[in-house]
């Protein structure tokens, strides 16, 4: 398939953006995957472990009053029981709707058994009168179920470090991947660079060439190039006027030898001046005809 100078301009310039794009869109799959791998973990896993930390800082906030009002022999404070029970029972609730990881749904269920039954105790508490084995029961309950809150809360924070690493692993595969992908695009780059460079050069220096000797009268120059593009009509140009010139240039001789014999006729005088006439008829053509691929 025959192409022009500037269809072959135009694709070059194509293919270049297409790599770019090429790359571009590469990337942002890459980057796109890895922000769900670190957003998971702080969407999921992140937040069970500040639910567990409320749970548990709630719960301790109960313990400490009960141990301090019964230390004192006064009456615990009600409303902030109440506050911290809320605190507690709406952050289960929400866990509850965040399971992720194995198990995590049979703990939860564990914790909600272990609240229910702390908090019947300590409403029989709070209603009743307060003894030390009452205390000493809210006091073993308070334990398991801080110890079943620290069991979540290092359940999640594991998920965390194992999905983590696996972000680091894949963030290095994708840099390896960018890396080969960019490597390969780049050799292609320089590849085609260098060949459609050279495909220019060779021509513009045989162009440059074939002009210098004709200007150096060697009338005999022919330019030869291979495809259907604006180089090749240059040449059958270049050709056509050296071809010309050559005729031209051999008549003149002649014309010129037999001046000096002074057997030159008016004839000759006419055709010498046709002559002329197809030389300056060739520079023009030629000038229009650079003029017309300068202005493209």
């Amino acid at each position: 398939m025959n192409m022009s100078v500037r269809t072959k301009f135009t694709l070059g310039i194509l293919f270049f953006f297409v790599i770019i794009l090429v790359m571009f869109v590469f990337s942002a799959i890459q980057l796109n995957k890895l922000s769900k791998r670190t957003g998971s973990i702080l969407t999921e896993n992140h937040v069970s472990v500040v639910y567990a930390r409320e749970m548990s800082e709630a719960l301790t906030k109960i313990d400490h009053e009960l141990i301090c009002s019964f230390i004192n022999s006064k009456k615990p404070d009600n409303a902030s029981i109440s506050k911290a029970l809320m605190l507690f029972s709406n952050s289960l609730n929400v866990e509850k709707n965040n399971i992720t990881e194995v198990g995590e749904d049979k703990l939860v269920s564990v914790i909600e058994s272990d609240f229910k039954e702390y908090s019947n105790a300590l409403a029989s508490y709070l209603k009743d009168e307060r003894v030390a084995v009452s205390v000493t029961l809210l006091q073993n309950k308070y334990i398991e179920l801080d110890q079943q809150l620290m069991r979540l809360s290092q359940m999640n924070e594991k998920a965390i470090e194992l999905k983590t690493s696996a972000a680091k692993v894949t963030a290095k595969k994708a840099l390896t991947q960018m890396a080969v992908l960019g490597t390969f695009c780049f050799l292609i780059a320089v590849s085609f660079t260098y060949s459609f460079s050279s495909y220019f050069n060779e021509r513009f220096t045989q162009l440059y060439g074939g002009i210098k000797e004709i200007v150096s009268s060697n009338y005999g120059q022919r330019l030869h190039f291979e495809g259907r593009d604006e180089f090749f009509e240059i040449a059958s140009v270049f050709n056509e006027m050296a071809e010309s010139l050559t005729k031209s240039n051999q008549y003149i001789q002649s014309v010129t030898l037999k001046s000096d014999e002074k057997e030159i006729n008016l004839p000759e005088l006419q055709e010498l001046k046709v002559a002329l006439m197809k030389i300056r008829a060739i520079e023009a053509e030629v000038a229009t005809l650079i003029s017309k691929y300068e202005s493209t």
